[in-house]
């Protein structure tokens, strides 16, 4: 068996109390930066987030890596068309120079954002995680 992992985040767990509205919303916005989300009927997951439902709902910002400017943009139009609500069109932040972000709220409220932070060259694409069976 074997899982791919980032660099920092093990994992993050969404509730919320629409599980079809946050499924159709994530794999539309997932899908252009090429994380595939897996249904598990009760729930579902992508990488390293999973969606279930429960009390309360929950309320963060998240920031999704992207590979370029492009993807950023196609990102928050599939969002919008599944559901989230603009919360700060594709563009330039003053964050640091390059920093090229998009963010969406998405069915409960969730800032969403993709951001792409300029040329760069990455180490390795992801952790892998290997067991032995």
């Amino acid at each position: 068996m074997q899982m791919h992992r980032g660099r920092m985040i093990d994992h993050i767990q969404l509730r919320t109390q629409d599980l079809a509205a946050m499924r159709r919303f994530y794999t539309a916005v997932l899908e252009v930066i090429g994380v595939p989300v897996v249904d598990g009927g009760e729930y579902f997951y992508a990488d390293e987030m999973w969606v279930d439902v429960g009390e309360p709902a929950t309320h963060i910002h998240l920031a999704f890596q992207a590979k370029d400017r492009e993807t950023v943009q196609r990102f928050h139009e599939a969002g919008l068309a599944a559901g989230g609500r603009d919360n700060g069109g594709p563009g330039e932040r003053e964050y640091h120079p390059g920093y090229y972000a998009a963010f969406l709220l998405d069915p409960d409220g969730n800032n969403i954002e993709a951001v792409y932070h300029g040329p760069h060259e990455r180490s390795v694409e992801s952790v892998v995680l290997t067991w032995d069976e």
